[in-house]
């Protein structure tokens, strides 16, 4: 059984250069931000960073002695489960029934037989698929 989570999450646009989210990771390193996720992508440009801390309070003490200009506090999903063929589909596939759509999603096997899965729906679903999903 997968667990499914509601976790929060903070963005922000950075250049598109190398060593721009290697210096983010090592700023949030030397703070004592451990990270559930970290996710970053092209837009406009330049690139987008979402960090997803395990303490927000800490990653937005962090942030503002950094200097960073953070979003504000968002919600995405965090699954985590057992790998297996389909793993992914009885998330998806509630979603789907509901008519939730995802804004986007990122799933990877993380290795000894675990997988894990972040994806975004727009703000004013999350608590319908929250409710849906039992995310805690």
């Amino acid at each position: 059984m997968a667990s499914i989570r509601k976790v929060e999450y903070y963005s922000m646009k950075v250049p598109q250069r190398p060593g721009a989210g290697a210096a983010l990771l090592a700023a949030m390193k030397a703070a004592g931000v451990n990270l559930r996720a970290f996710h970053g992508f092209p837009a406009g440009g330049g690139a987008q960073v979402d960090f997803m801390p395990d303490n927000g309070a800490r990653f937005r003490g962090a942030a503002r002695k950094l200097k960073l200009k953070v979003s504000a506090r968002k919600i995405a999903f965090l699954v985590q489960g057992e790998d297996r063929v389909g793993a992914l589909t009885g998330v998806l596939g509630k979603l789907a029934a509901a008519r939730i759509n995802l804004v986007a999603m990122t799933a990877v096997a993380a290795g000894g037989g675990r997988y894990g899965m972040i994806f975004w729906v727009r703000k004013a679903q999350v608590a319908r698929a929250a409710r849906l999903l039992k995310a805690r």
